[in-house]
């Protein structure tokens, strides 16, 4: 097929190409990584194509959402502009568009990552089971999302105005395609993709009838106290929240679902798994506790040590499908696919 050979002569030109130094120096290095990047998001964008292309219109669109939190000339041409954010869109190729469909909207995880469709992250065998239900995806790559250069990757704003590249990625949905239902707006993601999710639905209840947030970023200020050093300097950056959460408190727990356990009017389902070795079922807990105090309807599990860890349930075992059974039959309940 031609893509697929398009993609071939793709590869064989990257492998061609020379290799870097080894010993360049850092800034030649930081600027190596970035374009080492970019280079992986243009394969995986072929990819997407070649993994679903036979039951899915896949396509990837540019829309604007918040100009960036830091400008480092704020009185440069163009300061202050919105900043223009990619989404992966997924339309099954069967959906009848004479008729009104829900819509998911498919937050990728990582401190800095992107939506891909290998790793453990399995997100192409998820989309995959989506479109066979006859939901509508949109997956945006927020700002600090990885594979589109330096500067993306510095707008980083963990729990800041990356939840608003999400919400918006759902109003470009619904303005474009006539045939999404606006009362059938479901949104998921597991890790930083799940705390995104949360402050989606604490922020934007009436936009949303549903939500799945797998073992979520739940309490900033906890993370950071079970976390390394170095995760800890990250965050403390100033290309990232700016103070430490020692030095601004406020400010994490501002970022923190936990602290808008109040607000939640959504249908939501939570997962956790006591063995994760990265989000620790200390800080889902937390939130439970924090929503049940407030006297929240909602539905949550835990699993007991469920293999696989932190993507127990993106995998390939039989665990995982069933837990994401679950999850689809919560979502349907709330957004009904395939009526």
């Amino acid at each position: 097929m031609p893509l697929r050979v398009a993609l071939t002569c793709f590869l064989l030109t990257l492998l061609a190409a020379p290799a870097p130094a080894q010993q360049a120096p850092p800034q030649q290095r930081q600027e190596h990584d970035h374009r080492g990047d970019s280079i992986l998001k243009a394969i995986d964008d072929a990819m997407w194509r070649m993994k679903l292309g036979d039951i899915a219109v896949v396509d990837k669109i540019y829309y604007t959402s918040l100009p960036p939190r830091r400008e480092p000339n704020p009185t440069a041409q163009g300061a202050g502009n919105p900043l223009i954010i990619s989404a992966y869109t997924f339309i099954p190729k069967k959906l009848d568009r004479s008729r009104k469909h829900p819509l998911l909207v498919y937050v990728h995880g990582g401190v800095h990552s992107d939506f891909k469709t290998g790793g453990s992250g399995n997100a192409a065998h998820i989309v995959r089971e989506l479109m066979e239900q006859g939901y509508v995806v949109v997956a945006p790559d927020y700002r600090g999302s990885t594979g589109y250069g330096a500067d993306f990757y510095r707008q980083i704003d963990y729990g800041g105005r990356e939840n608003d590249d999400c919400h918006l990625a759902g109003k470009w949905m619904l303005e474009n395609y006539g045939f999404l239902d606006p009362k059938r707006v479901g949104i998921i993601g597991w890790s930083h993709g799940g705390m995104i999710a949360l402050m989606n639905i604490f922020e934007h209840p009436a936009d949303y009838a549903a939500a799945y947030a797998g073992v979520p970023v739940s309490d900033l200020v906890a993370r950071m106290g079970y976390k390394t050093e170095s995760y800890r300097r990250e965050f403390a950056a100033s290309t990232h929240i700016g103070k430490s959460a020692y030095e601004d408190v406020k400010e994490y727990l501002r970022r923190s679902p936990v602290t808008h356990a109040a607000k939640l009017a959504t249908s939501l389902l939570i997962h956790t798994n006591t063995s994760d070795e990265d989000v620790n079922v200390l800080e889902v807990e937390r939130l439970i506790a924090a929503l049940k105090a407030e006297g929240k309807k909602f539905e949550y599990k835990i699993y007991q040590n469920a293999a696989g860890g932190h993507h127990f349930n993106r995998i390939d075992t039989k665990l995982a499908r069933e837990s994401r059974a679950e999850v689809y039959s919560f979502l349907k309940q709330y957004l009904r696919p395939g009526e």
